[in-house]
């Protein structure tokens, strides 16, 4: 648990490096005060992309502002991949399971990143501003009325991949709805006040999914309970 505590942290610290000031808009230090180290071809340039020397975050805003929805539900694909691989090795046990990793891989992105990228567009076109109150209303509209939508769609997902008959797939979201949303609720309002609060429109799934890699070890655990 520590290595993947350690995991999640260094996969956020990535992320939120990226959401720093454009080095571009900000005034340029007189020359007699750069460093020469800065100046070396070992270091990377940090006007060529934006947050600093963080690899590929200036082609992903690209891909973002280009073509938002591929890019994002290859973000929850990576995502959702890599929390079940997690889930396998360090909590599961037994054997590797290929096709539930790619069952849940495939769910990030068909469904997580597309359904993500137009739910929070329109949340935020709904709902506008940054202030305390706006923060408040979205927080508790996602985890109120989205995210039981969204785990009802989780849990069927799973089913009729399984070819659960639809009972089945009933009962399942009848037993486990509640606990899915119990454990949504212990997270998910904090994590949601700082995205609504902090971070733009076309980048939250690239930060929930930095969060959300612990979380869907926990969703992947009782999925398949």
């Amino acid at each position: 648990m520590k290595f993947v505590s350690l995991l999640t942290l260094c996969y956020s610290l990535v992320v939120v490096s990226g959401f720093q000031p454009n080095p571009a808009k900000t005034s340029a230090a007189p020359a007699a005060f750069r460093s020469k180290a800065v100046q070396s071809p070992l270091f990377r340039d940090p006007l060529q992309v934006r947050g600093g020397a963080v690899p590929g975050w200036a082609a992903y805003n690209d891909a973002l502002d280009k073509t938002p929805l591929t890019a994002k539900a290859l973000t929850s694909l990576v995502g959702w991949a890599l929390g079940d691989f997690l889930a396998q090795i360090f909590i599961s046990g037994g054997p590797f399971d290929m096709k539930r990793f790619i069952t849940l891989s495939a769910f990030g992105f068909l469904y997580h990143g597309p359904s993500g990228h137009y739910f929070y567009n329109w949340l935020d076109n709904l709902v506008k501003g940054k202030d305390s109150l706006s923060v408040a209303k979205k927080v508790a509209f996602d985890q109120i009325v989205w995210c039981p939508i969204f785990m009802s769609v989780f849990f069927t997902y799973l089913g009729l991949v399984n070819g659960d008959s639809f009972s089945t797939i009933g009962n399942k979201i009848k037993n486990d709805l509640f606990t899915a949303c119990q454990g949504s609720w212990k997270v998910w309002p904090i994590v949601h006040a700082v995205n609504f609060k902090f971070i733009s429109t076309k980048h939250r799934l690239v930060f929930l999914n930095a969060v959300q890699i612990a979380f869907n070890m926990f969703l992947s655990i009782i999925g398949k309970s």
